[in-house]
């Protein structure tokens, strides 16, 4: 790989490219980038670990790690992460240690914030970990856009969450966040789950960078609830915004993903625990 070549590869999300690797509920990318390396999420479990082995990807040289936000399918695997990466940064925004919880239709209310063992290994490490809340760089051409404005009327978080376990309290997931640089052909966006919407994580992009060309964008849209308004509304958008590469990823949604690459048959790529992107 060159110097100029920056590469992502998937280690956790819902499907997996290959037989030796495992799947769950979940997501982490691992970026390799002007000599950096860095962990985007964890997973759900420490399957990370696992399938970090098997794409001979070396954990223990991260140099920093990004959370996109505190529920637990991001957060999970930062307890058997974090002991291997004594020196690497940690970064996340400060909601991302708030309790959360989500309602089920039928009633049930699920507690899906940050695990206790990964919130004990983060104190652990507390002398390198920084919270943002606003855009940052997190490596040399590395930037995180901090808490996303809400700024259309069309996308919502994606459910019914809340701050406490009576349900009295919505949860804005004010600490979702995404990740991009900009490559030889455009910018890269990585999602995490865009909770603040993926439309309204690109428009706060386009304002950050001056309005450059979106090259690509991978990870999860949190469109499995969506309304036919809003799926509408989203795939006019991606296509304004004239993408080369989508690549939706686990909370995305089976249905939502099919319409994704209906629509954009030619710009449409896997995005499964095992798969590359080169830019």
């Amino acid at each position: 790989m060159s110097a100029s070549t920056i590469r992502i590869t998937v280690l956790v999300e819902n499907a997996a490219e290959r037989p030796d690797l495992g799947a769950e509920h979940g997501l982490s990318f691992w970026i390799e980038m002007n000599g950096n390396r860095i962990l985007f999420d964890t997973g759900h479990t420490d399957l990370i670990l696992r399938n970090a082995a098997r794409l001979e990807v070396n954990l223990a040289g991260a140099d920093a790690i990004v959370l996109s936000h505190g529920h637990y399918d991001h957060t999970g695997g930062l307890a058997a992460v974090l002991p291997l990466c004594p020196h690497a940064r940690v970064f996340l925004h400060p909601g991302a240690l708030e309790k959360k919880y989500s309602r089920h239709k039928d009633g049930s209310v699920h507690d899906i914030g940050m695990p206790q063992a990964s919130a004990d290994a983060l104190h652990r490490h507390a002398g390198a970990v920084t919270y943002i809340d606003r855009p940052a760089e997190i490596v040399e051409g590395l930037f995180t856009t901090g808490a996303v404005p809400r700024t259309n009327d069309f996308e919502d978080t994606g459910g019914d969450f809340f701050l406490d376990a009576a349900c009295a309290k919505p949860d804005p997931i004010i600490d979702d966040q995404a990740l991009y640089f900009s490559g030889s052909e455009g910018l890269v966006v990585l999602l995490g789950c865009a909770h603040a919407g993926v439309v309204n994580t690109l428009q706060h992009i386009a304002h950050l960078t001056g309005g450059g060309p979106i090259h690509a964008v991978l990870g999860g849209m949190h469109l499995h609830t969506a309304t036919d308004r809003r799926l509408e509304a989203t795939t006019e958008a991606l296509a304004r915004h004239t993408i080369d590469l989508l690549a939706p990823a686990h909370c995305t949604g089976a249905d939502p993903t099919a319409l994704l690459r209906r629509r954009f048959p030619r710009q449409f790529a896997p995005c499964n625990a095992g798969s590359q992107f080169v830019f």
